[in-house]
């Protein structure tokens, strides 16, 4: 497993990348909040909601959670660009709806 350097946070703690965050509004009409998540800082495996596929780490990707999230952000979730370009196309899998 490779180190870190003490002094640098582990992936997950990285701020957002600045510019990146965009609105957009679902078929169901919630806003949603959607960052991208380049290669370089996806660390850990995800399963994506759209194809329950796994996203492994190092993989770029989106995350999206609705914008009146009251949750705090724990139903933010990570999903393949195509899958969340292409969301309107068919439903969530079973085991997400």
């Amino acid at each position: 497993m490779p180190r870190r350097r003490p002094d640098r946070p582990k992936g997950g703690d990285l701020p957002p990348l600045p510019g990146q965050r965009r609105i957009e509004v679902g078929s169901d009409g919630f806003d949603y909040e959607v960052r991208p998540v380049p290669g370089a800082r996806a660390v850990k495996n995800y399963r994506c909601p759209g194809c329950d596929h796994e996203i492994r780490s190092g993989t770029a990707h989106v995350v999206a959670w609705r914008v009146d999230d009251s949750s705090g952000g724990e139903d933010r979730r990570h999903w393949h660009t195509p899958c969340w370009a292409n969301r309107s196309n068919r439903g969530p899998t079973r085991r997400w709806s």
